[in-house]
């Protein structure tokens, strides 16, 4: 479901030193021919607890950062962390889809580098009173930014029963939907849901017992479900991917890992339509304006390593997709 900065098997030390970002030497290796060039910008789009970001400002000493966040505590907590790299790193608090609004006030027209960490950060999930795991009880909230918007125990007690169902099948792919939400509806009539424990034993015994033998925990995929709605993560995305394109100058490199289904298909969905050509078919030569815009850097998804896995077991949903600039877009 998950993996930003994914947890070894240690304890002890600065939590972000207990951090280890997913996928990270491939990440840089996908950038570097971008950002190995003086004066490159590169903008980390989820920083979290800024494994990535320090990476990259340790691998590229020319380049600048641009770091975006939602959640206030990552900021504050990667603000200390980048703070040696002093004005090469700009951490600004927005969602990933203000990118285009973001760099405008910086002064910034294109970029060199963009990376997308996708899904919940570990930090979340290891805050308790957060409410994103289903394996400690905590208080329903799931927000990634505290400051805003509506908390996952008001979806489960507010939202028609028909919307609620629409929301596990469609974010968690859940196919007890219906069971789970009848579930849920008799039992917010009773008394409101406030915290986690209490979702997650009603999911256990709303189940038969066929689904509970797979998968791993029940509550896994409603659990999703509501995080990505509380956050609306798919529509941020779906406007994020594209306009994070757009800012990446010629020769610029864009790598996103995603840690579900529906994530991923929608960063294969952006990447494919830039990197086919957009001609009517039959013509004997293709027109610039028609040409590819984006040149695909990955075979597919990549994977994280038997070792990463064995390692940080967050990065075993990993999806990793990369692709350049190759073309400017000619209206």
């Amino acid at each position: 479901m998950t993996g930003r900065e994914a947890l070894p098997h240690t304890d002890g030390g600065r939590r972000e030193d207990r951090h280890v970002p997913v996928m990270l030497q491939r990440c840089l290796d996908l950038l570097a021919p971008a950002l190995e060039q003086p004066g490159a910008v590169v903008v980390d789009c989820t920083l979290g607890l800024g494994g990535h970001s320090e990476a990259l400002l340790r691998r590229f000493p020319e380049a600048r950062l641009v770091a975006l966040d939602r959640d206030t505590e990552a900021l504050r907590l990667s603000g200390e962390r980048l703070a040696p790299y002093g004005e090469r790193a700009h951490l600004v608090h927005a969602v990933y889809d203000e990118l285009p609004d973001v760099l405008a006030r910086l002064g910034i027209p294109r970029v060199q580098g963009v990376l997308f960490d996708l899904g919940v950060s570990s930090m979340q999930l290891d805050e308790a009173d957060r409410g994103f795991a289903y394996a400690q009880d905590a208080p329903l909230d799931m927000r990634m930014d505290q400051t805003t918007g509506i908390s996952a125990a008001e979806v489960l007690n507010t939202y028609p029963p028909g919307e609620l169902v629409r929301i596990l099948r469609a974010y968690g792919e859940e196919k007890q939907a219906k069971r789970i939400v009848s579930a849920v509806v008799r039992e917010r009539e009773k008394e409101p849901f406030t915290n986690s424990a209490r979702l997650v034993e009603l999911i256990r015994d709303a189940l038969p017992q066929a689904a509970k033998r797979t998968g791993g925990n029940p509550a896994k995929r409603t659990f999703q479900a509501l995080r990505i709605e509380v956050n609306g993560e798919l529509s941020v995305l779906e406007r994020a991917i594209p306009a994070a394109v757009g800012a990446l100058a010629v020769g610029g490199r864009i790598a996103v890992l995603s840690y579900h289904s529906l994530e991923d298909r929608l960063v294969k969905q952006v990447f494919a339509a830039g990197a086919a050509t957009t001609a009517p078919p039959g013509l004997p030569v293709v027109p610039e304006r028609y040409q590819p815009r984006l040149k695909l850097l990955t075979r597919g998804a990549e994977l994280p390593t038997e070792e990463e896995v064995a390692e940080n077991r967050r990065a075993a949903p990993a999806r990793l997709r990369g692709a350049e600039r190759i073309r400017e877009s000619i209206e």
